[in-house]
């Protein structure tokens, strides 16, 4: 069982990103909130990989006008949570 961190994103639909990592791979992470579907695909896409493998994809992804993304949000999860290990 890995670590467990929620974050609280800004400027997107999501209102909650719960995330577990095993030092630097994610285990699990999903959202409450925001595109149901896309959301739980992308929870099942990034499990196993690390955190800056992920990063190097969706950091700086944007949502239609807006400047950031729940991806790009998780990213900042991932992120927060590794550094609270």
């Amino acid at each position: 069982m890995g670590t467990r961190f929620s974050y609280t994103p800004r400027g997107v639909c999501s209102r909650q990103i719960n995330v577990e990592l095993d030092g630097d791979i994610i285990e699990h992470v999903d959202f409450v909130g925001g595109c149901n579907g896309n959301l739980k695909a992308i929870g099942k896409l990034v499990q196993g990989k690390s955190v800056e493998e992920v990063a190097a994809l969706l950091e700086g992804n944007t949502c239609g006008p807006r400047p950031t993304s729940c991806t790009d949000q998780m990213v900042k999860a991932l992120r927060a949570a590794r550094a609270a290990q």
